[in-house]
């Protein structure tokens, strides 16, 4: 499933929005780049009246040297009017970026995790790097230049009219075929250009997630298989890329003539008024130069519609980040108490393919159960649904008598809260990072929530302590430092029931087991629901509910399932004689 994207009628609101606050200093850029158009139309205009006086003799070696003075002031206040309106420009663009950036993540971190994890790695991280790389692109370069070209190239035109309107009417004569192959070309970049970065987002996809499985494809021998998905992503991509090249090939050759037209009919119309007597030889030189000088901004305004075409695609891949719908509508229920029931649950990635068959598991107040099975059987998706974070496809998990589902998020992780085996450190320091879970929580709280977790040692001995940048740029956190981090969140976080999903999986045996004791301690009272594949874990626990091929095949405590010789008392035996 991909995420959606934006119709034309969204981006366009958008844009409007983007226009009206931010209207004064577009307006101040508009006017700088107007300033800065009229001072470089000075010189064919002065050129023209140059030509003529000199033709006809009523020129002066003063008023020449007068008009070259004049020509040289022109040129200098476009100079530095140029400047400085580029300047406002790029601080406009850096401010309007700046503000589609911070809501485009907002949006992000607000996305239902379900939605995500369904539409997949690649194309949201195609939307927050490429398209996002895209946007910036558009918004810092593109349209500042698309203003100075569009007010360059008007001003131009209304110059050269006031030069000699008859002979300036031949500028148009290309613009029938500028008009036609940039319509032709529009009709067709747009779709062209989002299957361009939709083939991106596949591609990336897949070779993330080829990186990332790369044993389990070693494994179960699906090199070849994962190779044609690859080749086939690649053909995709190749194709997508070809289709824009071709239409770009067309388009440019059929503007580069439409602007070799106009230069050529003034040349020949003008001479042909010159000799008739309605226009002066100055006169057809000043609009002749005036057709030439708009080329370079119809040619700009031109080549980077291309690039706009790339960047509208791309904001509407963004902005339709923005059109997931919410995964659920809050009822205003209040649970009654901290109970967690999964009542006759059955839950199905996709149609006709169930992964749970019909899970019911009523959970004590405060009790540790420990799920333990095969990797496949169901573990981590029965974590899923009893965290809220998918809605069961039948059934119901509820706290206090509300269904999940039917709480906002917000109000869901003060009950229940995942912690997995994939962590991430942000950008920002120790302490940052902790606060994510906790944003008004003391030194002394993350201290004792870095105590807990067994990390609070190597913190204090980091260079500033609970200061220290990590993340790109700052220290790099070991793997099993890095998933501490996210333990102490769960702390500070301090929700009643707690599911851990193999959440000490990159500890080493002796650490893990230290930490679960440790947590075990401070969590007394909580109900914890342990997912894992290290049976001590399940030892420790008040009942163990073995789960294979999407149901609970046991359920007892440690003591009851050995004795029972069932399947747990199978992994016990194996894994403790491999302990021993």
């Amino acid at each position: 499933m991909l995420l959606p994207i934006a119709s034309t009628r969204t981006v366009r609101t958008t844009a409007a929005r983007l226009i009206r606050e931010h209207r004064g200093g577009l307006a101040l850029v508009l006017v700088l780049h107007g300033l800065a158009a009229v001072g470089g139309l000075a010189g064919p205009w002065l050129i023209g009246i140059v030509i003529d006086g000199v033709t006809t003799g009523g020129l002066s070696m003063t008023a020449i040297n007068v008009i070259a003075l004049v020509l040289l002031a022109a040129i200098t206040a476009q100079s530095l009017l140029t400047r400085y309106a580029q300047k406002q420009s790029m601080t406009l663009g850096e401010w309007v970026f700046a503000e589609l950036r911070a809501q485009f993540m907002a949006t992000v971190a607000r996305l239902p995790l379900s939605t995500v994890e369904s539409a997949g790695t690649g194309d949201l991280l195609s939307r927050t790097t490429n398209d996002v790389e895209s946007v910036a692109q558009t918004v810092r370069f593109g349209v500042p230049r698309i203003l100075v070209a569009s007010i360059t190239a008007v001003l131009t035109i209304v110059a050269a009219f006031l030069v000699n309107p008859a002979v300036a009417v031949a500028m148009f004569i290309g613009t029938p075929l500028l008009v036609f192959s940039t319509r032709w070309y529009l009709r067709r970049s747009g779709p062209g250009y989002q299957r361009q970065l939709a083939s991106y987002a596949q591609l990336g996809g897949i070779i993330n997630e080829t990186v990332e499985g790369v044993r389990t494809i070693e494994a179960l021998s699906l090199a070849s298989a994962q190779r044609r998905k690859i080749d086939a992503a690649l053909g995709e991509r190749r194709a997508s890329e070809r289709y824009t090249l071709g239409l770009r090939s067309w388009w440019f050759p059929a503007t580069d003539i439409s602007f070799l037209f106009p230069v050529v009919a003034v040349l020949a119309w003008g001479a042909w008024l010159a000799s008739s007597g309605t226009a002066s030889i100055g006169q057809v030189a000043a609009v002749a130069l005036y057709a030439m000088q708009l080329v370079s901004p119809v040619d700009e305004l031109i080549r980077w519609m291309d690039e706009i075409q790339v960047g509208v695609t791309a904001l509407s891949r963004i902005i339709g980040v923005g059109d997931v719908p919410p995964d659920r509508t809050p009822t205003g229920e209040q649970p009654a108490d901290e109970h967690v029931l999964a009542d006759d649950v059955r839950f199905s990635y996709r149609s006709g393919t169930e992964v749970l068959h019909g899970v019911t598991l009523d959970l004590a107040v405060g009790e540790r159960l420990a799920i333990v099975g095969p990797s496949g059987s169901g573990k981590s998706t029965l974590a899923r649904l009893i965290t809220g974070i998918n809605e069961p496809t039948s059934g119901a998990v509820t706290v206090g008598g509300v269904r999940l589902v039917d709480l906002p998020l917000e109000e869901l992780r003060r009950h229940v809260a995942l912690v997995t085996q994939e962590h991430h450190v942000f950008v920002g320091t120790i302490g940052e990072n902790l606060r994510l879970a906790a944003p008004g929580a003391s030194v002394y709280q993350l201290e004792r929530a870095l105590r807990v977790v067994d990390a609070w040692e190597w913190v204090r001995r980091m260079p500033h302590g609970l200061d220290t940048g990590v993340g790109s740029g700052g220290v790099v956190l070991t793997p099993a430092q890095a998933q501490q981090i996210a333990l102490a969140r769960l702390v500070l976080l301090d929700p009643h029931t707690l599911v851990l999903d193999e959440a000490t999986s990159l500890l080493d045996p002796t650490a893990a087991r230290d930490l679960e004791r440790a947590m075990s301690r401070v969590l007394e009272g909580r109900t914890v629901i342990a997912i894992a594949h290290r049976l001590h874990t399940a030892h420790d626990a008040d009942r163990i509910a073995v789960v294979g091929d999407g149901q609970i095949q046991e359920l007892g405590s440690h003591d009851e399932l050995v004795a029972a010789g069932g399947q747990y008392a199978a992994l016990w035996n194996s894994w403790h004689g491999s302990e021993e």
